[in-house]
């Protein structure tokens, strides 16, 4: 299983480009960290890719992902994958064991909140993005209110990395593919 073969998954089974911006979002976060850490990046990409392949058709908590299981399975998908998949829903009850799971459930939802805070910026962008201006909007529950803040903590915390860090880590590995997630915004919107 490789990047092109994950991809060709997620364009079956999913139309929305924001859900595909939001899984090339946690897919450069998982690179990011399996560099740091000297892991396998094709794997933690395709993990990333594949998390939330079935939001579309199985959108709901009683559904995703374990429905999309048996898809994987078809599609030819390593165990490893598929666990960590599970395992970054916490209402599944699979437990996050390897380094990889409790990557990707650490990237998850950090990557909305981050995209959701450079959307608000006058520039529109991840270029100009700071830690700190995450840090006012997590005050702001109200703000990004899907972004779940305990799980962004607590996948921090598993991960081993201060959460202020890990926020400038992830803001840091989206900043290349900001034009692919539509967040490179225009330098002359800052005036």
């Amino acid at each position: 299983m490789n990047r092109e073969n994950a991809l060709e998954i997620i364009h079956e089974y999913i139309k929305s480009p924001n859900l595909i911006k939001h899984m090339l979002a946690v897919e450069a976060a998982m690179r990011f960290y399996a560099r740091k850490f000297g892991e396998d990046e094709e794997k933690w990409s395709v993990t990333a890719l594949l998390h939330d392949f079935d939001w579309e058709i199985h959108p709901t908590m009683e559904e995703h992902p374990q429905a999309g299981e048996p898809i994987l399975r078809e599609h030819g998908v390593p165990d490893e994958i598929i666990k960590a998949v599970l395992s970054h829903a916490p209402h599944t009850g699979v437990k996050r064991e390897t380094l990889m799971e409790k990557a990707l459930f650490a990237c998850d939802e950090i990557t909305g909140l981050i995209t959701a805070v450079a959307l608000v910026r006058p520039s529109r962008a991840l270029y100009d993005l700071k830690p700190k201006s995450v840090k006012k909007k997590w005050k702001d529950k109200s703000f990004a209110a899907g972004a779940n803040r305990d799980e962004i903590e607590q996948g921090a915390a598993e991960l081993g990395v201060e959460l202020w860090e890990h926020v400038a880590n992830v803001i840091e590995a989206m900043q290349p593919i900001a034009a692919d997630l539509d967040l490179a915004g225009s330098p002359q919107a800052d005036g």
